[in-house]
């Protein structure tokens, strides 16, 4: 009876990992993303700013700084709100991991009780003991 508990034990680790390796990857992928989303931002950036030096400065230096000003405050705007999502993400990761760790561990111990039961059972004769 004890082995088939630390058994149903065992299998409810294995599905409790299962899940935290699920949302382990959803974060995964999303960081991922926010990466992706970070190099876009720049790139759309580095562009706007060629852009509007083509157009306005050599006519208005003023008005392009005035333009620039606008456009990088917009930028780290956006920025900021993904190096939110990014940390966040960081703090859900290290907490999944953490939480994965210490179930695996949990798992080890009811394994190493497991195979105790099993050879006391074979080796010693089980209820005669």
């Amino acid at each position: 009876m004890a082995i088939s508990n630390i058994q149903e034990t065992l299998l409810m680790y294995t599905k409790q990992k299962s899940m935290i390796n699920e949302k382990l990857s959803n974060v995964q992928f999303n960081l991922m993303n926010a990466s992706r989303e970070s190099a876009d931002l720049q790139q759309k950036y580095n562009e706007q700013q060629q852009y509007y030096y083509y157009e306005y400065y050599e006519d208005s230096p003023d008005e392009y700084m005035a333009v620039m000003e606008i456009l990088e405050n917009e930028h780290e705007y956006e920025l900021q709100n993904l190096n939110s999502w990014e940390a966040q993400l960081e703090m859900d990761k290290n907490n999944y991991e953490t939480r994965l760790n210490e179930i695996t561990t949990f798992e080890s111990s009811w394994t190493k009780l497991l195979q105790t039961n099993i050879k006391n059972d074979f080796t010693y004769g089980g209820a005669g003991k």
